[in-house]
């Protein structure tokens, strides 16, 4: 009898990865040719504006950086079972205090200290406001989706008015940061990136991913948030303290959300300002599902969708604004169709 011959195939997140960018440049043609403009113009001048010179692939950088971090961030809830929509909240409080922090400290602060501070305050209100929502989940048993958008509902109202309070310069802003609190731009590393926002947050995203995952590998703790997603069964056979882990989750889901102000914040700005950052939460999300816990997969994913936000903006003359925020939803959709095609 001859052997049967078995074909190669591609790991899942690849195939994932693949079956997303085939649809979305399909998407992109389609969108693009209702719009009354060339599909092949249009996806030539998105790519010129992205990946085709330094400033366009910095400003990709700078836009991947944050959505990393809030995928980072999403994904140790989601391996706990828990479904945190908070990160776009996670992330405002944690800027905001970040801003706040970064334009107290004395102008004498030397750089490392100034830059650990802030982002440690970052962390600490972006945990804060997780630890509120597993907290609500542990003790009374409410719905993390729920809180979650309320807790985003109570943020977004709250920042401003503590802003006109006189925490910020002026009802919209918050001072600016001392130099000691500022991560350098890339562009004083190096000239072929001069204009663009990208900064050595991106160089912490990445040491933080792989940090991250490394951890949830051989650390007990990081094995256990993954068996507390598997259900209240597993954890009594294993004798993991089940409530505890699903608080420290929420908690560890919001910090990470929080430190993408490292990007926007004392990256880019230098101060806060309301809005700044708005939508990488959501857009971590995406990051979180399509990278599926892979380094290379969830670099990639932010990489993918901070390209559509940069195309948006290259594009914006001839596409609506609305048209990359169809191209993310259909990277979450072909993401899901992938993982039923294993």
């Amino acid at each position: 009898m001859s052997e049967a011959v078995s074909r190669p195939s591609l790991p899942p997140g690849v195939r994932r990865g693949v079956w997303s960018v085939v649809v979305v440049l399909l998407l992109f043609d389609g969108l693009a040719f209702l719009a009354g403009e060339a599909p092949r113009v249009a996806l030539l001048k998105a790519l010129e504006g992205t990946w085709g010179t330094m400033y366009g692939l910095g400003q990709v950088i700078y836009k991947a950086t944050p959505l990393l971090l809030t995928g980072l961030g999403f994904r140790v809830a989601l391996r706990a079972g828990l479904f945190n929509i908070g990160v776009e909240g996670q992330l405002l409080l944690g800027s905001f205090a970040a801003g706040v922090v970064a334009s107290r400290l004395p102008s004498s602060t030397p750089w490392p200290l100034g830059v650990l501070m802030s982002l440690g305050a970052a962390g600490v209100g972006g945990a804060g406001l997780g630890a509120v929502a597993g907290a609500m989940k542990v003790k009374f048993g409410a719905h993390e989706v729920i809180v979650t958008l309320l807790l985003n509902r109570i943020v977004e109202a709250l920042v401003p008015y503590v802003l006109r309070r006189g925490v910020g310069v002026t009802g919209y802003r918050s001072g600016d940061a001392i130099s000691g609190a500022l991560l350098p731009r890339l562009e004083q590393l190096s000239e072929v990136f001069r204009g663009s926002a990208a900064s050595l947050a991106t160089v912490l995203a990445l040491v933080v991913c792989l940090l991250v995952l490394r951890w949830e590998r051989s650390s007990v703790t990081g094995r256990e948030f993954g068996w507390v997603g598997l259900g209240a069964g597993v954890c009594e056979a294993q004798g993991i303290p089940g409530g505890r882990r699903l608080w420290q989750a929420m908690a560890l889901s919001g910090g990470r959300a929080g430190l993408g102000a490292s990007a926007t914040v004392l990256g880019y700005k230098g101060y806060y300002e309301l809005g700044l950052g708005a939508g990488a939460g959501f857009g971590g999300i995406a990051v979180a599902m399509l990278g599926q816990g892979s380094a290379v997969g969830l670099v990639g994913a932010a990489l993918l969708l901070g390209t559509l936000q940069q195309a948006g903006l290259v594009l914006n003359a001839s596409l609506p604004r609305e048209a990359m925020d169809v191209l993310t939803a259909a990277v979450l959709v072909a993401a899901s169709a992938g993982r039923g095609r294993r």
